[in-house]
């Protein structure tokens, strides 16, 4: 399959190794991998911020950029379920709803794409740690992405996954929430960080860089030894 990368921003500003090892995992399991220049943010801030307008430019802009791409994997819930569920809520009634439904049909979260649609659960990865998984909201409650994850993660060669008590909790990021509110996020960030913390796991996986950046943050200035890592990071392991 031809699988065009669709790279967000805080992935292209800050950790750019994510989208590389999403590029080595799916061209170690033999598909070929594109990036189309001219990325944009994806308009979620515009759109969460009530800007439809400018928000309804760079859905269009998307639209037209990944015309004809057989598939649309990004490593971020976030951003794909801005594409996949909201641009076609904000595109409603407009000349481009049709075209809206045909980009949400064929984009893809990362570990969803590589569970339900190639039916991958066995990478060939290895990593010897004890880990946590932390769900991202707009993975699990807007797309509905649980156990893709965890199926992925219980196939990875010595590596022990240990739930934490607030397993479905947000870690309060919440991209400009965390602007607008920063106590209120800070509380969250307590209370989800807290429970990760307490599983004792070496690393804390995720599939949101926005929420790794939230917990990151918590665990460094709590003095907590472990770190985040994409769940593209494990994964990329087998290409080594």
């Amino acid at each position: 399959m031809n699988v065009s990368l669709f790279i967000p921003c805080f992935i292209d500003q800050m950790t750019p190794q994510v989208g590389l090892a999403v590029a080595r995992v799916l061209e170690h399991l033999g598909h070929t991998v594109e990036f189309r220049e001219g990325q944009t943010c994806c308009g979620q801030p515009s759109f969460n911020s009530g800007y439809w307008d400018e928000a309804k430019q760079l859905a269009v802009r998307a639209i037209a950029l990944f015309d004809g791409a057989d598939a649309i994997v990004g490593p971020s819930g976030s951003c794909v379920a801005m594409m996949r569920v909201f641009y076609p809520e904000l595109l409603a009634g407009t000349p481009h709803e049709t075209a809206a439904l045909d980009l949400a049909a064929r984009t893809f979260e990362f570990g969803e794409f590589l569970v339900d649609k190639l039916g991958v659960t066995d990478i060939g990865a290895r990593f010897p740690h004890t880990v946590t998984y932390h769900d991202g909201c707009h993975g699990l409650r807007e797309l509905r992405i649980k156990e893709a994850p965890r199926t992925l993660l219980s196939h990875v060669r010595d590596l022990e996954l240990v739930e934490c008590d607030e397993v479905e909790s947000c870690c309060g990021f919440g991209g400009l929430f965390s602007v607008k509110f920063p106590m209120i996020s800070a509380a969250m960030a307590e209370v989800k960080g807290g429970s990760l913390a307490r599983t004792s796991a070496d690393y804390i996986v995720s599939s949101d860089p926005s929420c790794q950046l939230q917990l990151d943050g918590w665990l460094a200035r709590n003095g907590k030894s472990c770190r985040t890592i994409h769940l593209a990071e494990v994964l990329a392991t087998a290409c080594e």
